[in-house]
């Protein structure tokens, strides 16, 4: 495993010193358990070599489409990222994308992205990854590495697919989906939740620290995944624990038609510094719609989330 000197873990003053603090907890986790597997979440290919196998971006009731692109940081990945990430990753910005549905690692390449700042000009990619968001059930997250403009003067507006990059089942090809960056001052919001399916195969695409815990086997009847639009802590750096479940709302609703609001039993995937959290539910009730207040976590740029809230994907 490469060192990580003392010089990058020092304390520092201000914002640039809380950036620094996050990433490098989230970074660690990727580095602590660095492999030759990192070449297979990371692209550093400006072009697209996937065939095009003639897919749709529709079909049996899926679609194709990207959920978020968040300006999460402006020159703003540590000295770190550079090795945990991709050479050349440091002081770029980083920007992570959210897909509808997980996505076939394989036909994943740098150049399949395009962003598009607000003057008009094509943002300069260095390289895309999915660390370290890459458990079962979570290769929906790219992160995008490079130089897309600049917050104040000419900030990134869009981001589009445009190279031939398929769903995880084969089905479906994101060519031509596009969404809108929500800007670099805002906090995390809620992008996404669905039902976690517990067959979802860990493909080991991962280092071992970027495997987050489960729910447990006891009194837990399902659990929800929900995916917030980047890397999500406590203002100290910290994972969220008993308090910040509590917080979490889910509205269920009973077999014979009444909702009601419940709260996790547990709280889980944790400790893998990414963007998912599983909401272990001890009701077997179908969830509605997730729920959480303002002002409780950060995203690496130290910006506190709003209160947000999502429906809940139906199992597919």
């Amino acid at each position: 495993m490469p060192r990580i000197s003392q010089v990058e873990t020092r304390t520092e003053s201000g914002a640039a010193g809380a950036v620094r603090r996050r990433l490098f907890a989230a970074l660690t986790c990727v580095m602590a358990g660095a492999s030759p597997s990192l070449a297979d979440v990371t692209s550093l290919d400006l072009t697209d070599t996937t065939a095009d196998a003639s897919l749709p971006r529709e079909s049996g009731g899926q679609s194709a489409e990207l959920l978020s692109a968040f300006f999460g940081l402006d020159n703003g990945l540590p000295r770190l990222a550079s090795r945990a990430i991709c050479r050349g990753a440091f002081g770029k910005d980083g920007m992570p994308v959210i897909f509808s549905t997980e996505i076939d690692h394989t036909t994943m390449q740098a150049g399949d992205f395009r962003v598009t700042t607000a003057s008009g000009a094509t943002g300069e990619m260095l390289c895309v990854t999915l660390l370290p968001a890459t458990d079962g059930g979570e290769l929906r997250t790219v992160l995008l590495v490079g130089e897309f403009g600049a917050d104040e003067a000419d900030p990134p507006v869009s981001v589009e697919i445009v190279g031939h990059l398929h769903s995880i089942d084969g089905k479906l090809d994101f060519r031509g989906a596009q969404v809108d960056v929500t800007p670099l001052a805002p906090g995390p919001s809620l992008v996404m939740a669905e039902i976690a399916d517990p067959t979802a195969q860990d493909l080991g695409l991962g280092q071992r620290r970027t495997d987050g815990d489960d729910c447990p086997t006891d009194g837990i009847q399902q659990a929800v995944r929900v995916v917030w639009a980047g890397g999500v802590t406590l203002e100290n750096g910290d994972e969220p624990g008993d308090a910040e479940r509590d917080l979490y709302r889910v509205t269920v609703r009973a077999s014979d038609g009444p909702e009601r609001e419940v709260t996790p039993a547990v709280l889980a995937d944790l400790g893998d510094g990414d963007n998912n959290h599983l909401l272990c539910l001890d009701t077997a009730d179908a969830p509605i719609s997730v729920a959480f207040p303002a002002g409780i976590f950060t995203d690496p740029n130290d910006d506190l989330n709003p209160a947000t809230s999502v429906a809940v994907r139906p199992a597919q």
